[in-house]
């Protein structure tokens, strides 16, 4: 439900900005809707928090104190003399508010109270909220907070008269335009805008009544009716001239004034957000374009000043940074859009007003926490407010230097004094304030020097940490062996470059080709030796990767200019086998681990030579290139056989990449097969997927066909190949929405196609491996989900492939504007929606109930964002009226569904 509120929100938005101007506060109303429905949802949190407090002050109160009897006290003082002395704890004293473990404790035979363990918390409650415990309440994470949000948001508040408010809003002010375009409103303005601003009057009165009985309903009614008011005002004053600026301004500070202290009076931090939000929104949605940017930043900064009042009194953070993001958010807009050199004088004032008031409240906020968070800091506020206005006073200054570098000292003074103050008080406040006071400090000195006296400066202290970390270390080691290595690949890149080798014309056995194995050789026996040695195992690596660099080196040179193009993908397979083969036979010599990454990275590059041969048209089983593959599979079969008893993680990565390689090879084969045949694109696709989707099923259900060489260590890694399997087949299926479906020389039939029915292959085997052993549990757990949303989306991409191919609808973007695809849609989306809602309903099942009600909210949605002319005839208005009112009535009536019972049954 809280879901739909948001979506609601987002609509409305974008229907009063699309009715009030143009695309720009279309997206304006969108983003405002957006924050509106956020601020509805936190209105409600915080009402259902104070009526589980209210409920729970209530119960204590109503509890009955049990007196301890006279003969137990008397038990007590004749067994423990020295307990007669003792005053009996003075009940009267006692703080107003105690934690509830102490407060009505009944007195106890002392001889027992030594025996009995401590109280056991209430169900529900954390040990160490208990009294006496030593550690701090264990606060929920951030997935159990928004899945505890959204399931009071599911099932509880007064959704519909919110939804109805903001509905009937933008209803009223389509009818108030169409009938202003039609010439049906002949009163002067001024009758016109009394008469709104008088129905706001009454419309805030009502929801002031209506305030203990119905909070939500009142409290809603309220914020629309000052959203009505601060518009009023503006109108009057911007667009028909009514008003003079200082009245209105001093009206909407009234307005504003009143907003917050309706919400300090009511303890309500939504009507508090739905002023200011009126408040920061107004001048945008009805601006001419022709503003003062005085005015309208002294409203603004009249706004954050009011901002400011209420957070003196309440810790409200959404408050605070609702005023942030949107001050901050609208001065950029302006600055990038209208601001000179020659207006610094009338805009930097601005600009520290706005900074000074958002770092006063972190300083409020956090001075006005609870004792046992007085420690908690506004991060948001702390950080962002002195990085944005110096990236906007860099701005202003249009990058220069100096005056830049006097910016970032002032604010580095400024925060260094703050930190002082708050250090005794606000410890991680201030030490806050102390980082901020020392990076303001340090950016000051690049931006005052030059750039080389600043790189000076820096290098100095990079010198000095240097000599600080290695000040110890006095290692030497042997470089003999090291020198000679150098200086044989110097002479090599000697000759190289003069051309002093004159290398010859025969594969393998030319000088170059020698001396650079040659080289390789010398530094695999190095490294064979430091790896026996075991002293040096790093450089022993280091030495191997430098041979392998040189083998690799050689033999790719070799390729290149021995290989004709046309089968260099082919001889390319053929050396990675050998590497394979080579690193397997090393690995069962030394049993070094990197020899056996070698082999396994050598089988895992076949994916990439397999991909290669798509590009390169060449053919896969055909020719050389089966001669290479069948290299490829004797030498892989040979380094899977010696990587079989390697305890690390080679055999996995050999192992996945072998049976990826062959995949993909046969997938090439597939797709080159259905290009011969001359078929339409979308067997080409299918055909490729095929092979995928064959050694998907292969792993789910035969995994023993595929598990030689290794045998029962396949089992270890299943799940991995599993998982990249679903991964590619998830990315083929996302990309096959967006194919048209073409099945030449066959007709094309819905759903039995190949592009549906390869879609529905992966859907079918997603299904059956989201109930796999091996599949993780937290994707397991959420199967449900998400074949729902992958066999909706299948359905919306199968529903327009059908109407472009027997509509005749052109596949491109002109698809999204046909009648008859969005009529589709909306069909097929019903249907699916109402099946949905019935199907839960008779089942029992309260999920599948609601995600058909979210389902018709997104039916709506998408009428009303995809066609926004409906509010420019008299029945979309009076849909929209009609609608708002239902949702009002039966807000005020029957504000939330019923409750579902305990076993999901809905009722």
């Amino acid at each position: 439900m809280a879901f739909l509120i948001v979506i609601a929100s987002c609509i409305v938005g974008l229907v009063v900005g699309s009715v009030v101007g143009n695309d720009a506060t279309a997206a304006l109303g969108f983003l405002g809707g957006f924050a509106i429905g956020l601020v509805l949802v936190r209105q409600r949190s915080l009402s259902a928090r104070i009526d589980v407090l209210r409920n729970e002050l209530d119960a204590f109160k109503r509890a009955p104190r049990v007196p301890a009897p006279a003969a137990t006290l008397a038990r007590a003082t004749d067994a423990h003399p020295e307990h007669a002395e003792a005053p009996a704890p003075d009940v009267a004293a006692a703080p107003a508010i105690a934690p509830r473990a102490v407060i009505d404790q009944p007195v106890i035979d002392a001889t027992a109270h030594a025996a009995t363990p401590p109280p056991v918390p209430p169900q529900g409650t954390s040990p160490s909220a208990t009294v006496g415990g030593t550690r701090e309440p264990l606060e929920p994470g951030p997935v159990e907070k928004v899945a505890a949000w959204l399931k009071r948001w599911f099932t509880e508040g007064n959704v519909p008269v919110k939804v109805g408010m903001l509905v009937l809003f933008a209803g009223i002010a389509a009818l108030l335009k169409y009938a202003s375009d039609e010439g049906w409103l002949r009163l002067p303005v001024e009758f016109r805008l009394a008469g709104i601003g008088l129905a706001a009057i009454g419309s805030l009165a009502f929801g002031w009544r209506e305030r203990a009985r119905r909070r939500s309903f009142g409290l809603a009614l309220q914020g629309g009716a000052i959203g009505v008011l601060v518009l009023t005002v503006f109108a009057a004053f911007r667009l028909y001239q009514l008003l003079p600026a200082g009245a209105a301004f001093a009206l909407l500070l009234v307005l504003v004034a009143g907003a917050g202290v309706l919400a300090v009076l009511q303890d309500a931090l939504a009507l508090a957000v739905l002023g200011i939000l009126a408040g920061f929104a107004a001048p945008i949605l009805i601006s001419t374009g022709s503003g003062n940017h005085v005015v309208l930043f002294s409203y603004y900064a009249l706004l954050n000043l009011a901002i400011f009042a209420i957070a003196w009194r309440k810790p409200w953070r959404a408050l605070n940074l609702l005023g942030f993001f949107s001050t901050y958010a609208i001065g950029t807009a302006w600055g990038v859009l209208r601001y000179e050199n020659a207006l610094f004088a009338s805009t930097e004032p601005f600009l520290l007003i706005w900074f000074a008031i958002y770092l006063a409240i972190p300083i409020l906020y956090a001075r006005r926490q609870a004792p046992q968070t007085r420690d908690l800091v506004d991060g948001t506020l702390v950080f962002g407010n002195p990085l944005v206005a110096f990236a906007l006073q860099a701005a202003l200054l249009s990058g220069e230097r100096m005056p830049l570098a006097y910016s970032a000292l002032a604010l580095a003074a400024v925060y260094a004094a703050l930190a002082g103050w708050l250090m005794p008080r606000l410890r991680t406040l201030g030490e806050s304030f102390a980082v901020l006071a020392v990076g303001f400090a340090t950016l000051a000195v690049p931006l005052a020097l030059s750039a080389r006296v600043t790189a000076s400066t820096f290098a100095l202290e990079g010198a000095a940490l240097v000599w600080l970390g290695l000040r110890q270390q006095r290692r030497l080691p042997r470089i003999s062996g090291l020198v000679l290595q150098a200086l044989a690949a110097g002479a090599f890149a000697f000759a190289l470059a003069f051309g002093s080798a004159g290398g010859g014309m025969t594969p393998i056995a030319n000088s170059l080709c020698i001396s650079a194995l040659l080289i390789a050789a010398a530094a695999f026996v190095c490294a064979w030796l430091y790896w026996r040695d075991g002293a040096r195992p790093q450089l022993a690596l280091l030495l191997y990767l430098w041979g392998l660099a040189w083998w690799l080196g050689a033999g790719l040179r070799e390729i290149d200019h021995f290989v004709p193009t046309s089968l260099q993908t082919q001889a390319l397979l053929a050396f990675a086998a050998l590497t394979a083969a080579l690193a397997g036979f090393a690995f069962l010599r030394v049993r070094a681990g990197a020899p056996a990454w070698t082999a396994a990275i050598a089988l895992a590059f076949g994916i990439v030579v397999s991909l290669m041969f798509a590009n390169a048209g060449a053919r896969p089983f055909a020719g050389w290139g089966l001669a290479a593959f069948a290299a490829y599979a004797a030498a892989g079969f040979f380094a899977l056989r010696a990587l079989r008893d390697e305890p690390g993680n080679t055999p996995v990565v050999a192992q996945i990449g072998w049976l990826w390689t062959w995949t993909l090879a046969l997938a090439v084969a597939m797709r080159q097969f259905a290009g011969d045949a001359q078929l339409a694109i979308g067997w080409h696709d299918a055909a490729t997927l095929l092979p995928l989707l064959a050694a998907w099923t292969i792993t789910l259900l035969r995994p023993a066909w595929i598990a030689p060489p290794l045998e029962m260590r396949f089992a270890g890694h299943r799940g991995l190949l599993l998982a990249s399997q679903a991964l590619v087949a998830i990315i083929a299926f996302a990309s096959l929405l967006l194919h048209d479906g073409a099945s030449a020389p066959l007709p094309f039939v819905p759903v039995l196609n190949p592009v549906d029915l390869a879609q529905i292959g992966v859907l079918a085997l997603a299904a059956r491996w989201l109930a796999d052993r091996d599949t993780a549990t937290d994707l397991a757990a959420r199967r449900a989900t998400l074949l729902a949303v992958a066999g909706f989306a299948f359905v919306t991409a199968a529903t327009l492939r059908t109407t472009h191919q027997l509509g005749h609808v052109p596949w491109d973007a002109s698809l999204w504007s046909s009648n008859l695809a969005q009529t589709a849609l909306t069909v097929v989306w019903s249907v699916l929606g109402v099946l949905g809602w019935v199907q839960g309903s008779r089942r029992g099942n309260r999920m599948l109930w609601l995600a058909g009600a979210v389902l018709m909210g997104v039916v709506l949605a998408k009428l009303l964002l995809v066609d926004r002319t409906h509010l420019g005839n008299l029945f979309g208005i009076a849909s929209f009226i009609a609608y708002g009112l239902l949702c009002t009535v039966i807000g005020y009536f029957a504000p939330a569904p019923p409750r579902a019972p305990v076993n999901g049954a809905v009722p």
